[in-house]
């Protein structure tokens, strides 16, 4: 059986089985960010100390975009918008909105088999960099051997935006050094300085990644939307519900840590379009994201 426990003090959610092989951690206040989660006995998502998640934004919702835009500053609709520039080493807009804000607990259900969680954060304040209204739905599923997360946007403004949508979860291996990323991609990102992507090549290759001692901060258009991690204990397969789907891979300054990022947009895409979406008023867009682990 699974259970919920609320931390009212914390305001983090607790997901476990009876069996103790699922175990997951839900920080409310931190954009409902999942923090921490075991599969099959496996830990892959861990407290990230000594690092902080005001550095790392780890498992954060990216919204309305994932990675950085350009000194802040983009056009929409022949306007010129400023976004606060929350990185200050590279000057640049990072990660979105939603990170560091308060989900409510809209249902939670348990079963014998799995449980299932729906979090709600709704913007009404316009800021002066996205001066648009909007709500966010997510929704976790845990079951013994696999997560969902999808994330249900709607503009409930009288306008049009712009938005690309992500997911920042750090992983862990036992030794990262002899862990593999498989994917299927049709292009690299150019990334140029402060991280700001500048073009794209070509690759159109099916990749196995030996991590090794690479030290990552790469990004890839998919052809697929399956992704493949293979540790010495586990191997990780991740699947989206969407067509367009790009990769961002990072290793923090952390021993044997990788950030296997899902986005459907690259850095500074208010700018260059790679993944620009646009929502409509009241219309939605969903995505759903799930990983399955196998032990090996």
């Amino acid at each position: 059986m699974y259970t919920i426990n609320h931390n009212l003090e914390a305001n983090i959610l607790e997901v476990k089985n009876s069996d103790n092989t699922v175990f997951g951690k839900i920080f409310l206040n931190q954009g409902a960010s999942l923090q921490e989660l075991t599969l099959n006995k496996k830990a892959i998502i861990q407290d990230l100390n000594p690092l902080t998640y005001d550095s790392t934004f780890a498992s954060s919702i990216l919204f309305p975009f994932a990675n950085r835009i350009k000194d802040g500053i983009y056009s929409f609709n022949n306007e010129e918008f400023i976004l606060e520039k929350n990185q200050e080493e590279e000057q640049n807009a990072l990660h979105g909105f939603v990170y560091n804000k308060t989900f409510k607990i809209l249902s939670k259900n348990t079963s014998e088999t799995k449980v299932s969680i729906t979090l709600e954060y709704i913007e009404n304040v316009k800021t002066k960099g996205f001066p648009y209204k909007y709500s966010i739905l997510v929704t976790y599923v845990f079951s013994d051997d696999a997560l969902s997360l999808k994330v249900d946007v709607k503009n409930t403004d009288d306008k049009n935006f712009p938005f690309t949508l992500g997911w920042h979860p750090y992983f862990i291996s036992d030794s990262l050094s002899e862990s593999i990323l498989n994917f299927d991609c049709k292009e690299k990102l150019i990334i140029g300085k402060r991280n700001i992507t500048t073009g794209t090549e070509n690759i159109q290759s099916k990749i196995s990644l030996d991590i090794k001692d690479k030290q990552l901060d790469d990004c890839w258009a998919l052809n697929s939307d399956k992704v493949q991690f293979k540790t010495p204990k586990y191997q990780l397969n991740f699947s989206s519900s969407v067509k367009e789907n790009f990769l961002q891979a990072y290793t923090p300054p952390r021993l044997n840590t990788i950030a296997i990022e899902p986005t459907t947009g690259v850095s500074d895409s208010f700018n260059n379009k790679i993944g620009l979406q646009t929502l409509l008023p009241g219309k939605e867009f969903s995505i759903t994201w799930k990983i399955k682990i196998n032990n090996i």
